[in-house]
């Protein structure tokens, strides 16, 4: 494994990279033998970041097959990231460079297959796994629990509670998600991250003002440690997640593994992942609709809570365990 996926807090590659690794550790253990961040020789080697000295290392000898681990384009890096040009085509273009030195390429998402062919990558040297998260670390709670953990972290336990979970960019929808909490002030709302990237991030200026001075019904608790994110999760009454552009969110994920019922922007790559699992809305408009009827349709809430669970169980860590021994096993073999 080649990875600086978890040097910074708050963002799902890491949180991607953390959950593989103890799979590794826990349901494979004993399978493979794994080394982090050293130059030895090996089978295969497991690209996570694209790290220029790793863009090096595949020069070297003794890297056995190189799989390269897809989770972003440059496509979705617009909104993210303010990179001024010329650095940002030239970025784009070695973060191209990276995936074609690849033996072989793994995505979390079926949409990218057709986006990095058109890149040149031949579809044979792509290969889907999605994301998992682990049930013993998102997990859900009863209502007397939620009620305590409300009170915990100084929320009211009786109002209805939307929660959204990444980093504070202007690609997440973070100004929708302000402007819903502005309109709908009987609603308590909550975005657990920060600013990872600091000042580099899109629209950092007018984000950092709103998170220093928000609305009375919006709470900014800033990057929350992994181990407490299950807390936020089972606080809410629904998570709400208005990208405008993503992959294969963990936060979505973690969302289904606690039960929480899930609202998305209703994306076109959605579509071919967790399809009929969440409440679909197409802009704000539809996102506010929402919010005025889910808090008055207890039906409707435990419709898409059944439907986390059960989403939940296809993305568990039984599943993807022998998916990825699968691969793994595959690609020792290709030679």
């Amino acid at each position: 494994m080649f990875s600086t996926a978890d040097s910074v807090k708050g963002q799902g590659v890491g949180s991607a990279y953390n959950e593989l690794m103890n799979l590794l550790k826990t349901r494979l253990h004993g399978e493979f033998q794994v080394t982090v961040n050293k130059y030895s020789r090996v089978d295969v080697t497991h690209y996570h970041t694209i790290n220029p000295t790793y863009y090096l290392s595949t020069f070297l000898p003794g890297r056995g097959r190189k799989i390269g681990y897809v989770h972003f384009l440059p496509e979705t890096l617009e909104g993210s990231l303010k990179i001024p040009q010329p650095f940002r085509s030239i970025f784009y273009k070695y973060v191209i460079a990276f995936y074609k030195r690849m033996d072989h390429i793994v995505v979390v998402n079926p949409t990218f297959i057709p986006k990095l062919v058109a890149y040149g990558i031949p579809a044979e040297r792509v290969t889907y796994i999605p994301n998992f998260v682990s049930r013993k670390e998102f997990y859900p709670v009863d209502h007397d629990r939620q009620v305590a953990l409300r009170q915990q972290y100084g929320y009211d336990t009786k109002r209805f509670t939307v929660l959204g979970i990444g980093q504070i960019q202007e690609r997440k929808g973070l100004f929708d998600f302000i402007k819903l909490a502005k309109n709908n002030p009987a609603i308590q709302f909550v975005w657990a991250g920060g600013f990872s990237f600091g000042r580099m991030t899109d629209g950092y200026a007018a984000l950092k003002k709103v998170v220093d001075d928000p609305p009375a019904n919006l709470s900014f608790p800033g990057i929350v440690d992994r181990d407490k994110l299950v807390d936020y999760y089972n606080m809410a009454d629904l998570f709400l997640l208005p990208s405008f552009n993503e992959l294969f969110p963990m936060s979505v994920l973690e969302a289904f593994s606690t039960g929480t019922p899930v609202l998305l922007r209703d994306l076109d790559l959605y579509q071919a992942i967790i399809a009929g699992d969440y409440q679909p809305a197409k802009d704000y408009e539809e996102m506010n609709q929402q919010l005025h009827d889910l808090p008055q349709n207890p039906t409707a809430m435990e419709h898409w809570h059944q439907q986390s669970l059960a989403a939940a169980e296809r993305y568990s860590e039984a599943h993807l365990a022998e998916i990825w021994r699968q691969f793994y096993q595959q690609q020792a073999k290709v030679r």
